[in-house]
């Protein structure tokens, strides 16, 4: 054995209690840490040819690398949809490390059946039926990319193809009709080999809206002549946390024949607020669906699931045909499920999560997201030079400057903010307007924190000149 690991494992209490005292010191800064870091990261090293062993190497990240790590998984960083890591989950996260399953099937270890009652934990959390199987993947972009996965292989099963076997061509064309997609979604189409020009852009409804016109999406339905279509609903939006009307979507099903994904990656946490969760009222009744844990449930990156009711074609499509694995059998290993066969514990940090929290903690986090939203939002209309665009409807406040919001004026607005160090808040542009999202995602986010970030903003955009 090489000597620096012979005496690394003779000095692992010692080495795991330097890393958990570096670890501590950096959560209990994260309320300091910068939300982005505005340095220039060193330059290459040379691989190492002996290597200074655990101790050195800690030494070496803590001096080199550390001081340029973001504070994502702090309370102000506001940036696309970042939660953080609950301590319940960060507990989770270490043992996942320190255990290191081999979680592609279930034998030798209870480590996928603690993912079966995860999965039926989340299920129970977000409305689903017992019908809808999940399983874990890295993200919301691979939690679309399986639901549409099999979303293809059902559009073969209607047209009496098996696309797995013969491939996309065997289906012909494609419709993908959705009205706010996430970026993902084409993305997952050009994976897919169904092309990111299968999606096609129903109306949304009027007034400041990002929901779908279910009757357009009727009418785009209709003028298919009975051919199978995928529709992608949209359970929160990006810019404005618009939802679209998910029953009567579904309910279109009656007329017409299509596959329903949702995507819900932060929005399904609606579910859990009595005051928000008619918004996600008929999710049960999607064909699958998406969500996104390391946003909103605060588990460390990366977490996702998907959940499907077609589980026999999920199985077509990811099966791994080999014999030392096994066939996939009436209760497939999760190896059959996704596109991954190796793959870390992701369950255990989100079991810890719940277990430690519960319904009703988590339901805390969400209730105190969408209420600092509003604070944020409120200060935001009342400020002079800078305007909303869209009303707060959830956890994320769409705004851009008052006057002039050209898209050169709202970045260097966006970095004059990281720049400060208080927060971080990332562009966009909504309905043709350049402008700022601020999402609220973070359990440590307080009060205190969400008038920090405006004062940096409001600040910032007084003294922000026109370029």
């Amino acid at each position: 054995m090489h000597p620096a690991l012979s005496d690394d494992l003779d000095r692992l209490p010692e080495l795991l209690q330097a890393a958990r005292d570096f670890a501590v010191r950096e959560v209990a800064g994260l309320d300091d840490r910068p939300g982005a870091w505005p340095g220039k990261a060193p330059a290459p090293d040379p691989l190492p040819a002996a290597g200074a062993g655990a101790e050195g190497a800690l030494a070496r990240f803590a001096g080199r690398w550390a001081p340029g790590f973001s504070g994502s998984a702090g309370p102000r960083y506001l940036g696309f949809v970042t939660g953080g890591a609950t301590p319940a989950s960060l507990t989770g996260d270490w043992l996942t490390g320190a255990y290191d399953q081999n979680v592609s099937g279930a034998a030798g270890s209870s480590a996928s059946a603690l993912e079966h009652e995860t999965l039926g934990w989340l299920r129970e959390l977000f409305g689903l039926g017992e019908e809808h199987h999940g399983a874990f993947v890295s993200g919301a972009t691979v939690s679309n990319t399986v639901g549409l996965a099999i979303a293809r292989e059902w559009l073969g099963e209607r047209l009496g193809v098996t696309v797995a076997d013969e491939g996309a061509a065997a289906l012909g064309p494609v419709d993908v009709l959705s009205a706010s997609p996430h970026s993902s979604v084409a993305k997952a189409l050009s994976v897919l080999g169904l092309g990111r020009g299968s999606l096609r852009r129903v109306p949304v409804l009027p007034g400041n809206r990002e929901a779908v016109d279910v009757e357009r999406l009727d009418a785009a339905l209709t003028a298919l002549g009975g051919r199978p279509a995928v529709v992608v609903a949209n359970a929160g939006t990006v810019n404005t946390v618009d939802f679209d009307d998910l029953r009567a979507v579904a309910a279109l099903r009656e007329r017409h024949d299509f596959w329903l994904h949702v995507d819900a990656a932060f929005g399904a946490f609606a579910a859990l607020s009595p005051e928000f969760s008619s918004l996600v009222a008929g999710l049960d009744e999607a064909d699958s669906v998406c969500v996104d844990l390391h946003k909103w449930l605060n588990v460390p990156y990366d977490a996702a699931v998907q959940f499907t009711r077609r589980r026999d074609l999920q199985v077509r499509v990811f099966h791994n045909d080999s014999p030392y694995l096994g066939p996939p059998g009436g209760d497939p290993d999760f190896l059959h499920l996704t596109p991954e066969n190796s793959r870390r514990l992701r369950a255990l940090p989100a079991w810890f999560s719940l277990a430690a929290y519960g319904r009703e903690g988590h339901r805390e986090i969400v209730e105190r997201n969408v209420a600092l939203a509003r604070r944020l939002g409120e200060r935001i209309a009342r400020a002079p030079a800078l305007r909303l665009l869209a009303p707060v409807r959830l956890n994320v406040v769409c705004f851009t400057l008052a006057e002039d919001p050209t898209e050169r004026r709202v970045r260097a607005l966006a970095d004059a903010v990281a720049a400060s160090g208080e927060a971080f808040v990332t562009p966009t542009c909504y309905d043709g307007t350049h402008g700022l999202r601020a999402a609220f995602s973070n359990w440590r986010t307080t009060e205190a924190d969400t008038d920090r970030v405006f004062a940096a903003v409001e600040r910032h955009s007084a003294a922000e000149p026109r370029l």
